[in-house]
């Protein structure tokens, strides 16, 4: 009984140094499969792409209205107020002085394209296009402005009623269809003024009893 007994536990004490020696393995393998991988190499190349086109776009912008600048002065000589075909519009707190000339139906406002100026939007769009599209002539001349003050939407119907000035001075005969467009009559709505006492022009406080 006493040789079977340390027969078995030499066999006891093979088997857990077989297993050790068969765990060890394991744990190498792992670890080097881990170790190949190259992550930072891969994230620096990104974050320079980002930063290059962050810097390039700005730079664009200014050559094109410096471009656009260096245009409207060619076609301008003396500036705007040398200028015959000239008109004056105003709305709200907004002026816009419109010179008119023969060409193919540019827009140009404070030196940009009045689309980019406009923000795209189709209603100010549309107020600047109208004067001409009564008259049929929206490939016919070319449009440079001059705005200040107020919004862009004060902005653009005080162009509006510029270009519609300025047309007068190419013909008497335009008044008639402009007139009847109602694009002649200077919009004199204005914000009312803030009254003391109230909260605004006629919002008074909440009134309490006591």
């Amino acid at each position: 009984m006493a040789i079977s007994l340390s027969t078995l536990t030499s066999s006891f004490s093979s088997l857990s140094f077989s297993s050790q020696i068969s765990q060890k393995p394991k744990t190498l393998s792992l670890t080097q499969s881990i170790k190949p991988t190259n992550y930072p190499s891969k994230s620096k190349p990104h974050s320079l792409t980002v930063l290059a086109t962050v810097v390039a776009e700005p730079l664009t912008t200014d050559l094109n209205t410096s471009n656009l600048e260096k245009y409207v002065k060619t076609r301008l000589p003396g500036g705007f107020a040398a200028q015959t075909l000239i008109g004056t519009g105003r709305r709200k707190s907004a002026i816009a002085r419109v010179v008119i000339q023969e060409g193919t139906g540019k827009f140009i406002i404070n030196y940009r394209d009045a689309k980019e100026y406009l923000q795209g939007n189709p209603l100010w769009l549309q107020y600047i296009k109208t004067p001409l599209a009564t008259l049929g002539y929206e490939t016919s001349y070319d449009v440079f402005v001059k705005a200040h003050g107020g919004g862009l939407s004060g902005q653009a119907q005080a162009i509006s009623l510029g270009i519609a000035r300025a047309l007068l001075k190419v013909s008497e005969d335009h008044r008639k269809p402009l007139r009847k467009e109602g694009l002649l009559t200077r919009d004199a709505r204005v914000v009312e003024r803030k009254k003391p006492g109230l909260k605004k022009a006629r919002k008074a406080p909440q009134f309490s009893k006591r």
